[in-house]
């Protein structure tokens, strides 16, 4: 089988002399094979800003307050910038490291003559050292790349941040969409219930109706208004985690409320792209990508010390009044002995058949998240569908039912019934409105869009 390899691995491989693994991998052909052909989805890139494809501008704000506050995203930037303080340090290891010394030493020695035995000498020293690794096996060549990998591997790591902040904060903004609508069209249910509650109890005054009616009736309201509190407290819910993504105390939210009526849907199919580019795109990809390249150069590193270290020393100063200089070669080499060298070599490779796995798995976990929610997405929206037709009929029913019960043609729990029907369908489609959403937002947050902005975090 063919293997997938980043094109990046194999350079650094051969940079290092390390060898590649010799693990199966992944066929090229399948992972760049085009997803599953649905009516829901379309072959179009998918945009860095996916959530402007709603075109909601509250949710737009919401979005970046979140990039430009989000606490999960700061603690994502100092770790970058230690990464990159690392990659400092071993590119900084390469040059010659030199160190200014000085000394003044104080001198009351006894056997000074008697005239001068009171008074102290003096001796100064000033004193410069440079000292060079010669590096001519690469070890540290090797460890500087694989500082710069560590480095993109965080940033990678950060980007991640990026793409799961968007998606929780759009997910926390559907949510609160669809508890709102949900309470809206649960309150209409009650009031419309209530009122038919009303006439029964006046037809069972008037003797034309007996008290099951009423008691079917009022179970109704009852069994509807209860479904009014979870959705108030999801709302709350979804106000506060709004609150928190954007680096704001969960209490903020009950001061400065976020409001929406319905859930927002796109209009168009969702753009998925195909496998490559997913690949490129998913920050978890790259990440995986990047601790490959660093495991593979750290190979280099271990077996460098297979070889002699070769250190270039030099000194010049001024040494009890007289100029002194030195030069010498220092020459350090773990022979013959070199059983711990090539342990570490062992566990160095053993790291990297690690690394390359943990790659095939970020390769095909983001394949299928991709291809799963978007199969969840599309029986979402056939589901929905259906659910607009029951509710439909269920209107349809409604209004038979009470013409017939007015006319006299039918008994009132056939009214009572008709309208249980058509509360539990539009209380359904609401749940499959929410459903549909939250589908979408899943979808998005598998092709990893999101991360790909210049927000900065605030100070």
């Amino acid at each position: 089988m063919k293997r997938l390899v980043p094109l990046v691995t194999l350079m650094t491989a051969a940079c290092v002399t390390a060898p590649l693994p010799p693990a199966p991998g992944i066929n090229r052909d399948l992972a760049a094979a085009p997803f599953a052909s649905l009516p829901v989805a379309a072959i179009a890139p998918v945009p860095d800003d996916w959530w402007r494809l709603y075109d909601d501008p509250v949710l737009d704000q919401l979005v970046e307050a979140s990039l430009a506050a989000n606490a999960d995203l700061r603690v994502a930037y100092a770790n970058l910038d230690g990464a990159r303080a690392a990659q400092r340090l071993s590119d900084a290891a390469r040059l010659p490291q030199t160190t200014i010394e000085s000394g003044l030493g104080i001198d009351n020695s006894a056997n000074q003559p008697s005239a001068s035995g009171n008074v102290p000498t003096t001796d100064y020293d000033l004193a410069a050292t440079a000292s060079w690794d010669a590096d001519l096996f690469g070890r540290l060549r090797s460890a500087a790349l694989a500082a710069r990998a560590d480095a993109d591997a965080q940033a990678a790591a950060m980007d991640g941040v990026r793409v799961a902040v968007v998606a929780d904060t759009v997910q926390a903004y559907v949510d609160l969409c669809g508890a709102t609508g949900g309470i809206a069209m649960v309150s209409e249910q009650v009031r419309l219930l209530e009122r038919a509650l009303r006439i029964t109890n006046s037809q069972l005054a008037a003797g034309e109706v007996s008290p099951l009616e009423v008691a079917q009736a009022a179970n109704l309201v009852a069994t509807t208004r209860a479904a009014i509190a979870p959705l108030e407290a999801a709302q709350a819910n979804a106000r506060y985690r709004l609150a928190t993504l954007a680096g704001r105390p969960p209490a903020d939210a009950r001061t400065n409320p976020v409001t929406c009526a319905a859930p927002p849907r796109l209009r168009d199919a969702v753009p998925v792209g195909d496998g490559t580019a997913l690949l490129l795109r998913r920050p978890d990809v790259r990440e995986a990508e990047r601790r490959l390249v660093a495991a593979t150069a750290r190979i280099g590193v271990a077996r460098a010390d297979l070889y002699p270290r070769v250190n270039l020393g030099g000194a010049i100063g001024l040494l009890s009044g007289g100029l002194v200089a030195t030069a010498s070669p220092l020459v350090s080499w773990s022979f013959p002995n070199q059983a711990p060298v090539r342990a570490k070599i062992a566990q160095a490779e053993a790291t990297e058949r690690a690394a390359f796995a943990a790659w095939d798995v970020a390769v095909l976990r983001a394949l299928r998240e991709v291809e799963t929610a978007l199969a969840a997405y599309d029986a979402e929206v056939r589901r929905n569908r259906v659910l607009i037709e029951a509710r439909d009929q269920g209107q349809a029913y409604a209004r038979r039912a009470e013409a017939r019960v007015r006319l006299g043609d039918a008994a009132p729990l056939l009214r009572i019934d008709a309208d249980r029907t058509l509360a539990q369908a539009q209380l359904a489609l609401a749940q499959s409105d929410l459903a549909a959403a939250q589908a979408q937002v899943a979808l998005f947050r598998a092709l990893g869009g999101g991360w790909r902005t210049d927000k900065q975090p605030l100070e």
